[in-house]
């Protein structure tokens, strides 16, 4: 069994999970963590679980100590270095005329890295801005191009749910989603309706997908000719979670049909 608490970093509501370390630990404290070579600064937002390791879905990190007060110093430091950086990257991009646009900087917790993430309509050649970005911050420089999905969650922002982007809180991952998923549910296909911030397709219509093929089964589909107690007569609407649908019958009308065939 190893023993994991979940972290998270800037104030998200994104939970990443790391190795305690046999370090004593609690929720609300900081503390620096460790992955693929590279630290940061977070906070510890659940209690501590014991998980076998055959159930661990990818690598973890894991948590190098509780932070001090002079990590909490540096961290503060690093944000506003950033900050500074992500200004700075802009005008170059501006003086070079690259098609770009910057979404963030981000320090690495000891500086050995400053990262930046960009969106672009095509592949940019960034190798003078590279250049000039390692020779003014004396450290290793990573451009990264995002695509929409990506770039709004790192932006963030609201859904029409009311709540904050799935993306930014609790995806790891942009699984594929369809037109399809949007017609299975019924739903208007306006893209008003079923696109999100990013204007993709909201990735919420995959969370249902599958209760909904499988409510469908036993479901006609709209202008297919079916047969009731009544006569038969072509479906004019399908109420997919009240499992039933609605037939037009020449010589009775509109008759509401349920699955276990009552009407």
């Amino acid at each position: 069994m190893q023993n994991i608490v979940g972290v998270s970093f800037d104030n998200t509501d994104k939970i990443t999970y790391f190795f305690t370390n046999n370090l004593e630990l609690k929720k609300n404290i900081t503390v620096i963590v460790e992955k693929d070579n590279n630290q940061k600064f977070g906070k510890i937002v659940t209690d501590i679980h014991s998980i076998e390791s055959k159930n661990l879905k990818e690598k973890l990190g894991k948590i190098v100590r509780i932070a001090t007060k002079d990590d909490y110093q540096q961290h503060q430091q690093n944000l506003k270095k950033s900050e500074l950086a992500l200004i700075r990257c802009k005008e170059l991009v501006k003086k070079y005329n690259l098609g770009m646009r910057i979404i963030d900087s981000v320090y690495t917790f000891n500086q050995d890295q400053l990262i930046f993430h960009f969106y672009a309509d095509e592949r940019i050649d960034f190798r003078d801005l590279a250049r000039d970005l390692a020779s003014i911050y004396k450290t290793r420089i990573e451009l990264r191009q995002i695509g929409v999905r990506d770039k709004a969650k790192r932006v963030c922002g609201m859904g029409p749910c009311g709540q904050k982007l799935c993306c930014s809180r609790f995806l790891d991952e942009f699984e594929s989603v369809s037109i399809s998923m949007a017609k299975n549910q019924n739903l208007s296909l306006n893209p008003n309706k079923i696109n999100g911030v990013c204007g993709r397709l909201l990735c919420c219509l995959k969370y249902e997908d599958d209760c909904y093929k499988q409510c469908r089964k036993n479901l006609p589909s709209i202008g297919q000719i079916a047969q009731t107690k009544e006569g038969s007569g072509k479906v004019i609407s399908v109420d997919v979670l009240g499992q039933k649908f609605k037939v037009d019958i020449p010589s009775k009308g509109i008759v509401e049909v349920e699955i276990d065939g009552s009407n």
